[in-house]
């Protein structure tokens, strides 16, 4: 086929064709999954990643309530207690012990991501790391793995936080792999105000 001074291949335009196809298809998927999977705003902390290439984004790990969760060693929790030391409902801390780690299914639950551990090991590849620092409650715990969210070149950076400011970002959470970052806000001291980027 010639177009202009250009011959075209009937090979090329199958490898183009085949190209457009798989491009439509993770497309449509991330569609989809935007449209049918559950949505949730969790907070987030930024952190500053350590690559040789750093684009235009803000690296953000997530916070999830991993209260639900059975951890690795039961030593590690602190549970509130009332004045006779009885143990009671609410959510818990975690000691000074070191870090705690698990492989976790996400959830959407009360309008809050929440990580439960899983159990079997065999499904634990499905799972998102889960990880949680001394002298944290067991709501604030944080994905392991970080979320980057690009920015244009002329939007302003919300980074650094100034006291009472908090970043949240909304999420769909599919049934594998990881979140997927929709739009980001920040919270001053209780007003809400959705960041353009």
């Amino acid at each position: 086929m010639k177009i202009g001074r250009w011959s075209i291949s009937v090979a090329s335009v199958a490898v183009l064709v085949v190209q457009l196809a798989l491009v439509s298809t993770v497309a449509g998927k991330y569609l989809w999954q935007r449209w049918r999977c559950p949505r949730v705003w969790t907070r987030t902390v930024a952190i500053d990643p350590e690559l040789p290439m750093r684009g235009r984004y803000l690296s953000q790990q997530l916070v999830v309530d991993g209260c639900q969760s059975t951890l690795p060693s039961a030593k590690a929790a602190q549970f509130p207690r009332d004045v006779n030391g009885a143990a009671v409902p609410g959510p818990y801390g975690l000691r000074p012990l070191g870090v705690v780690e698990f492989n976790g299914e996400l959830r959407v639950a009360n309008n809050k991501l929440v990580a439960v551990q899983i159990q079997d090991p065999r499904k634990a590849d499905n799972g998102q790391l889960v990880d949680a620092w001394p002298g944290t409650q067991c709501d604030q715990m944080r994905l392991e793995k970080p979320v980057a969210i690009f920015i244009a070149d002329t939007a302003r950076s919300p980074l650094p936080l100034k006291p009472g400011q908090e970043l949240w970002v909304e999420i769909t959470v599919p049934p594998k792999g990881p979140p997927r970052p929709l739009q980001m806000a920040l919270k001053d001291n209780g007003a809400w105000k959705p960041l353009e980027f």
